[in-house]
């Protein structure tokens, strides 16, 4: 199973820096946007693989903090580029 592990942090490894690239080139800040929720969700994918690996599932409430985060950050920059006001 170790194998498995190592290919997959290989994967969002690679994942990551791709949307690194993304988040630096990217030509609109909507993209800029994806690219931000995208890799809060290969972090919390990578926390998950790290927890599975030691065997220490203590640090789950920081999974739930990214994921909290992740949603609030995606559904604000929704609102903020939708251009509607209240």
């Amino acid at each position: 199973m170790t194998a498995v592990y190592l290919v997959a942090i290989g994967l969002l490894s690679c994942g990551a820096a791709a949307t690194l690239f993304r988040l630096g080139r990217g030509p609109s800040m909507l993209d800029r946007a994806v690219a931000l929720d995208a890799l809060t969700a290969m972090a919390m994918c990578g926390a998950g693989a790290f927890a599975v690996v030691r065997d220490d599932y203590s640090d789950l409430p920081i999974l739930l903090v990214l994921s909290l985060l992740g949603f609030v950050g995606s559904v604000s920059l929704a609102r903020f580029f939708s251009g509607r006001s209240r």
